[in-house]
């Protein structure tokens, strides 16, 4: 929440917003574009217990109800395991020799 709303001060580029307001506002500002794909890198990351689960909820509503295509990449089990479908992507181990000369 924002001490004055709407008319907070959040200075140039927010730099007087916490981590949980910045990832907020990024959030909201994705969700007011008309996008048909929403890509959301660790969307819960910085929020407290109660907010995440809540912009979860709002992604799975965007998902099931406004048919958007919602990707979410987290390392939250509990954010994964609330999808509707996961893709685990584990270590990769790259090989790679050097030629002899």
């Amino acid at each position: 929440e924002m001490a004055l709303g709407y008319d907070t001060v959040v200075g140039e580029r927010g730099v007087t917003l916490s981590g949980g307001q910045k990832q907020r506002v990024a959030i909201a500002r994705a969700l007011a574009s008309d996008a048909k794909v929403l890509l959301a890198d660790e969307p819960t990351g910085n929020l407290d217990e109660a907010t995440a689960w809540d912009v979860i909820d709002l992604l799975k509503h965007i998902a099931h109800e406004e048919k958007k295509c919602v990707i979410v990449v987290t390392h939250s089990k509990e954010l994964a395991q609330a999808a509707d479908e996961v893709i685990h992507i584990g270590s990769i181990h790259a090989a790679s020799s050097k030629p002899n000369f």
